[in-house]
């Protein structure tokens, strides 16, 4: 989850059904691979902090409401619940960041997922997507559309169905053959519901908005939001079966594939003991991009995502979207002075990274205080 309020619904939802919650991981909702949750702008820190002072009423709370489920159950030899732990992942690049998880917040484990993809061992990315990963440049990792599910999706300009998708494009011929159909939800022009990267969908859509008579950047925006879709389905299993050989009939060659954007810091192919050495400060595996500390990578993503949401014209005549969106930028600010007030107990770090970190806050800051949160109504 991304911050404290959802743990607590979940967990009490299935505390009364008599299911204990053995682990609350929690995830940036930016700083991530696969789709990207934006939430309220709410940081990282401050969910960690708030799960920190919060964490033993939580556990209490949870813990009466799971053994009365229990009992009401017929469960009455043995009550004792099993302890919870919790645990965070989303951009941790260096042992510093991940000492200081551990210790400052008491976490009980952390999660790296996106630096394992450049380890051959224990990710089955295949070859020529392995390669592309080893020497792609920070530009190459981006938040797109591509999700037929409607969510923001951490893509890989580089990979071969990313690739496909635009030649499909050019091509006149936009969309992907439907095989699995498993977000077929669409039914906005057929009664059984169809795939949004679907060929079929798209071909529709586009039909569509050639009827709307859209001119210049307005139309191309528009072919955009439809075109932008990629087939998941596919794609994200092609890796594997490349790897280990195992192609279907289909003879489905696309991979694609959602690194984090935290990948832009890491170059090159890696053991399994190299990357764990690096985890643990033996050695440092990182590349010569300039990188920032975790909490502003992710602040910096958030300011990105608001600045973009704000220029997006919403029919919302109630005012709520503006509401979220000043909420966003309001929890952002509060995220920047939380941390400012944070980097005295960052001790793993040097003093003049602490005072780049400060002058980086401020500065983002800045920024963020320019931002309009009263997008145009229409």
């Amino acid at each position: 989850m991304s911050d404290f309020r959802s743990a607590h619904i979940q967990g009490k939802f299935l505390a009364k059904k008599g299911l204990w919650i053995s682990e609350f991981r929690i995830e940036s909702g930016l700083n991530c691979g696969g789709h990207a949750f934006a939430t309220d702008g709410n940081l990282l820190g401050p969910v960690l902090n708030e799960f920190h002072s919060k964490k033993t009423e939580l556990l209490n709370e949870l813990a009466s409401i799971c053994k009365k489920a229990l009992l009401e159950k017929g469960y009455t030899e043995s009550l004792l619940l099993p302890t919870s732990r919790i645990t965070v992942q989303g951009g941790i690049g260096t042992n510093n960041e991940n000492k200081f998880l551990l210790e400052h917040y008491h976490i009980d484990s952390t999660g790296w997922g996106s630096p394992f993809l450049l380890v051959p061992e224990v990710t089955n990315v295949d070859q020529t997507t392995l390669d592309a990963l080893a020497t792609a440049k920070k530009e190459d990792y981006f938040l797109s559309n591509a999700s037929p599910l409607g969510i923001p999706f951490n893509n890989f300009r580089k990979s071969s169905s990313e690739l496909q998708r635009k030649e499909r494009i050019a091509k006149g011929r936009a969309g992907s053959p439907c095989y699995k159909k498993f977000l077929a939800f669409n039914t906005e022009f057929t009664e059984k519901p169809i795939c949004t990267a679907s060929r079929q969908y798209q071909d529709l859509k586009i039909k569509q908005l050639e009827t709307k008579n859209l001119k210049g950047e307005e139309y191309e925006i528009a072919l955009e939001q439809i075109t932008d879709k990629d087939c998941l389905c596919e794609g994200l299993s092609a890796g594997a079966l490349l790897k280990n050989e195992a192609g279907d009939k289909l003879r489905l060659t696309a991979v694609a594939i959602c690194p984090g954007p935290n990948l832009a810091y890491f170059s090159g192919i890696f053991s399994l003991r190299e990357m764990v050495d690096h985890i643990y400060g033996r050695t440092n595996l990182r590349n010569n991009v300039a990188r920032p500390h975790m909490f502003i990578n992710e602040l910096q993503m958030n300011v990105d995502y608001l600045e973009n949401e704000s220029k997006k014209k919403k029919e919302d005549a109630s005012g709520k979207y503006e509401k979220y969106l000043v909420e966003f930028k309001n929890n952002l600010l509060k995220g920047i002075e939380y941390y400012k007030s944070l980097l005295p107990d960052m001790k793993c770090e040097t003093e003049s990274f602490r005072q780049q970190m400060s002058n980086m806050f401020d500065h983002i800051r800045m920024g963020l205080e320019r931002i309009c949160t009263s997008p145009e109504v229409v």
